[in-house]
């Protein structure tokens, strides 16, 4: 009987030790992937940080005005002045009468039950 034990406890410890040994390569594989996630999340960042320069750098006011006034021919852009805005309740919205509306005349099932007219 106590082989037997002997013998139970031998390989209940090599199993552990082979289950300890596959996680730990598991650990060290989840810690390189990442540290590589990491790496590219850096790498991504920087590249941002680059793209939001160009960005402001792209969108000058002192540049755009020259664009503008160089294809002012083509686009007929002008500054915004403050008599162009105005006031809510100066938009006119369209009236929709009820005779205006059309018949639907291809309906979709959207509820996939098959019953269409």
């Amino acid at each position: 009987m106590r082989t037997v034990l002997y013998i139970l406890t031998v390989l209940g410890v090599v199993g552990l030790a082979f289950w300890a040994y596959r996680e730990n390569y598991a650990t060290q594989q989840s810690l390189a992937e990442t540290d590589q996630l990491r790496k590219e999340i850096r790498a991504s960042h920087a590249r941002l940080a680059v793209l939001r320069a160009e960005w402001a750098y792209l969108n000058r006011p002192d540049r755009l005005r020259e664009l503008a006034d160089i294809n002012f021919d083509s686009l007929g852009l002008l500054p915004i002045t403050p008599d162009q805005f105005g006031m809510i309740d100066q938009v006119s919205y369209p009236v929709v009468e009820d005779d205006e509306t059309l018949p639907i005349t291809n309906p979709v099932d959207v509820s996939n039950t098959g019953d269409q007219p």
